[in-house]
């Protein structure tokens, strides 16, 4: 199954196109409206940015050399204690609940593990019900509600074992 699947580093420049349109579809899915959403500029400054200081967590996801999922996972602080963060796991509708999340998850940890990261959190809307199911089944437990630009979304958590100190 997953051996056709290779993730490498985003280029912004090479591939605006394509974290445009995942970004957009990530947010209709997950919001249910892209009226929220950054500027596109916004955006790919923000990417150019985290690229540059989380090359490994920040992935385009292919099929046989074709786009169908990224990654956005970077090393954060909360609560005084050093953390990954995922601002995105996206799959191309297609791609969707066939088992290819696990994929993403698995890479996101190596890179987590390689970081000396023992932990790792994320956000969900909490009316994306799929992705709150996929999420528990790996794994992930509620943290903690939260309210981000006006949309209701729980904070879920994830501990890794065998990280790497």
């Amino acid at each position: 199954m997953s051996e056709a699947f290779t993730f490498r580093r985003i280029n912004v420049e090479k591939d605006y196109e394509t974290l445009l349109k995942f970004r957009r579809d990530s947010f209709k899915v997950s919001l249910g409206t892209t009226d929220d959403m950054v500027s596109p500029n916004h955006y790919l400054a923000w990417m150019a940015f985290q690229t540059l200081f989380f090359p490994d967590g920040f992935l385009i996801m292919e099929h046989d050399g074709e786009p169908v999922g990224q990654l956005e996972v970077e090393i954060v602080t909360y609560m005084g204690k050093r953390i990954g963060y995922v601002d995105l796991f996206y799959l191309k509708p297609g791609y969707r609940g066939k088992g290819y999340g696990r994929l993403q998850i698995e890479q996101a940890e190596a890179f987590l593990k390689s970081q000396g990261v023992d932990e790792y959190h994320l956000r969900v809307s909490t009316t994306n019900k799929p992705a709150l199911r996929f999420y528990e089944k790996n794994g992930f437990y509620l943290l903690a509600e939260e309210n981000i630009g006006g949309y209701p979304m729980y904070r879920m958590a994830k501990k890794i074992t065998g990280t790497l100190a």
